[in-house]
């Protein structure tokens, strides 16, 4: 064996142990048709003074997700619905109506004097101006809300709090007054705390909707459902049925009508299904039904591949060339049509990926990674693992790809 194709053959292993360690280091992330969870549906209601255009929805959907992120779902989904409805989903969430509260809370942060009678004055400023929140704790380890503003809020801050020196002032959440703490001196950082009775839970939930933002646009919950995972468990045990039974009848085609190359060709198919799970680890992809869907037909593309180029090869063979020169040959000819075939799936997945939604994009991004690792591994991965096993095992009769030796020119 050359130097250089030991090289190769060294790659190719790196790369299916790399693959391996990613298919195997961490679960697969299952979205809610699989995994269980909840699924809200948010219908955006007109309001006196908000207009339901495409950009208060665009925000409707922004503030929602950060919202949702910061319940820590990162499978979710958010996605519009028509023309004022949202849809969420929320796999493996566990306590729903907290979910569903956190989801349609306005958080509504307000800064407000406190008349001496104790009712509350004008709004003077609002957390449209906040920065961050953060949860900390007080010098008796009581949890509390830190705030920070942003420039042009920290100014108005310090201008509040410089001409109104000796009065309380009231932060209000949603209308309700957390704190009211007297304005000793000019506070110019633009910074404070919000004390109140808070559980670590609460604190930390208060700040999550802070960091989110009001909701642009009054919603109201339309529909809430509890998805369970029973039906993600069977359609899990019937995929891995049918991939088992479908791998070891691919299989079994493959080494009858291509005995040694069919043999590699199985082998391959194993390499490419760790290349495509470690790719679909890596980006931290969420498997649904749909993607299931991706990964089967990308793995039909990538035994197709191998069909286009054992044909080639066996081609080759009864036109008296040697092993060595027709796999070469084989694959050579067989590129142009693999890759042919393949760019026009990768143009769809594309136009798929950019005006489809949900599951839809799911399908899309599992099939495009599927056709890349069934690329890679038909025309590169294919060839190294043949040409090794003709040279270390000396197979150089065309019995060996399922070429008799009648059907040889001569």
């Amino acid at each position: 064996m050359s130097s250089k194709l030991m090289m190769k053959l060294l790659l190719v292993i790196a790369v299916v142990c790399g693959a391996a360690w990613l298919s195997f280091a961490k679960p697969a992330k299952l979205g809610l048709d699989l995994k269980g969870g909840v699924y809200v549906v948010l219908e955006a209601v007109p309001d006196q003074g908000v207009k339901l255009d495409t950009q208060a929805m665009d925000r409707l959907i922004e503030v929602l997700d950060r919202r949702i992120n910061g319940l820590g779902v990162a499978e979710s989904v958010v996605q519009r619905a028509g023309d004022n409805r949202v849809i969420i989903e929320l796999p493996g969430v566990s306590n729903t109506e907290d979910a569903i509260k956190m989801i349609g809370k306005t958080a509504l942060l307000e800064f407000k004097i406190e008349n001496p009678d104790g009712s509350l004055g004008p709004t003077l400023l609002t957390g449209g101006a906040l920065k961050k929140a953060d949860v900390s704790y007080d010098n008796l380890g009581r949890p509390q809300i830190q705030f920070e503003m942003n420039q042009e809020g920290a100014v108005k801050f310090a201008e509040i709090t410089r001409n109104n020196i000796g009065k309380k002032l009231a932060i209000t959440l949603d209308g309700v007054v957390q704190t009211a703490p007297m304005i000793n001196s000019e506070i110019p950082s633009g910074s404070g705390v919000i004390t109140g009775n808070y559980t670590v839970e609460e604190a930390k939930a208060t700040a999550t909707l802070l960091n989110a933002g009001a909701l642009p646009v009054k919603a109201e919950i339309v529909e809430t459902r509890t998805v369970g995972a029973s039906l993600g468990d069977e359609s899990i045990a019937q995929s891995t049925h049918a991939g088992i039974l479908a791998m070891i009848l691919i299989g079994v085609f493959m080494l009858i009508f291509y005995r040694i190359p069919g043999i590699v060709a199985d082998i391959a198919l194993i390499i490419f299904g760790l290349i495509t799970f470690g790719a679909l680890k890596f980006i931290d992809a969420t498997l649904t039904l749909p993607g299931i869907a991706g990964l089967i037909l990308s793995a039909g593309m990538a035994v197709d591949a191998n069909v286009i180029i054992f044909e080639r090869i066996k081609e080759e063979l009864r036109l008296g060339n040697t092993v060595l020169n027709s796999i070469a040959t084989g694959f050579n000819k067989g590129f142009v049509a693999i890759f042919d075939s393949n760019l026009t799936t990768l143009i769809i997945t594309t136009i798929l990926f950019t005006f489809g939604t949900g599951p839809v994009k799911g399908f899309a991004v599992t099939l495009t990674i599927g056709t890349l690792a069934s690329m890679f591994t038909a025309i590169t991965i294919t060839k190294i693992v043949l040409q090794v096993f003709v040279i270390v095992f000396n197979l150089k009769k065309p019995e060996y790809f399922g070429v008799k030796g009648r059907e040889i020119c001569k």
